[in-house]
């Protein structure tokens, strides 16, 4: 395996501005790129912005549409992998969304969230139905989450058990919820012997308040980096080698005993 600069955009861009949002991926991407990093990580539906109501289904867009297109075209011109979030329009459905753009502008993965939050999400999207959703990049093995599903302990081992390395968490993490960034995502990636990058929007926005903290948090249980509340762009490493050593002195996943758990999946 090898190690992986790794950006994260903690911003809620300009909520209902499309173009405004791909032009702050672009200038994201570019510092990014010039600091040494491979992947850019933004935030749940940054494309668009998160409390705009109708202008959700208005804005949304197929996996391939013309935002996917200008994403692939920064990618391809930084050199650096980039996941955003946005509104995917379905046919009739839409979801709330993350697309990986590979380094060399070709789509590399595409998830859709599957545990919905409060009564907002469950009026504008409908839940995808496939946990895992990986991709394969610097040598590392990619998993992609959206907010909430990193919540349920279940999914993250479910990554873990599928053999990702990093799990990517776009998130709109909300006040008062803040002890998810600061106390939770640092015990799932140790639990599950794995990073997670988790990257949050920041300020009001509707009538929501967006509390930043973004952070990756290592297999050891560590923080690496850890953004503040304002808008921020971070960069840190996710070390194969530290995550080897890790997961050799911590074996959750070989000691495990899937026989007694049983009644966890009823």
């Amino acid at each position: 395996m090898s190690s992986l600069r790794t950006a994260l955009l903690q911003s809620s861009g300009r909520p209902g501005d499309v173009a405004h949002n791909l032009r702050a991926i672009e200038d994201a991407a570019r510092e990014a790129a010039a600091g040494g990093a491979g992947l850019l990580v933004c935030p749940e539906l940054f494309l668009t912005g998160y409390a705009i109501g109708e202008d959700l289904h208005r804005l949304a867009e197929p996996a391939d549409g013309p935002a996917a297109r200008t994403v692939a075209r920064i990618a391809a011109e930084h050199g650096i992998a980039v996941v955003y979030g946005y509104p995917e329009r379905d046919g009739a459905t839409v979801h709330n969304s993350a697309q990986l753009i590979g380094p060399e502008g070709q789509p590399s993965a595409n998830y859709r969230k599957t545990h919905l939050f409060g009564c907002f999400e469950r009026e504008w999207f409908t839940p995808g139905d496939e946990p895992v959703v990986q991709a394969e990049l610097g040598g590392l093995r990619i998993g992609l989450m959206i907010c909430y599903d990193v919540e349920f302990p279940e999914n993250v081992r479910a990554h873990a058990l599928a053999g990702t390395d990093l799990l990517l968490v776009p998130t709109a993490q909300l006040h008062p919820f803040q002890f998810v960034a600061e106390s939770l995502i640092p015990v799932r990636a140790f639990e599950s012997q794995l990073y997670i990058a988790y990257v949050n929007r920041t300020g009001p926005e509707g009538e929501f308040e967006f509390v930043g903290l973004s952070c990756l948090a290592g297999p050891d249980g560590t923080v690496r980096a850890r953004a503040g509340r304002g808008e921020e762009l971070v960069l840190a490493e996710v070390d194969a080698g530290l995550l080897k050593r890790s997961r050799e002195d911590n074996p959750y996943l070989a000691d495990r005993r899937p026989g007694l758990y049983g009644s966890l999946t009823c």
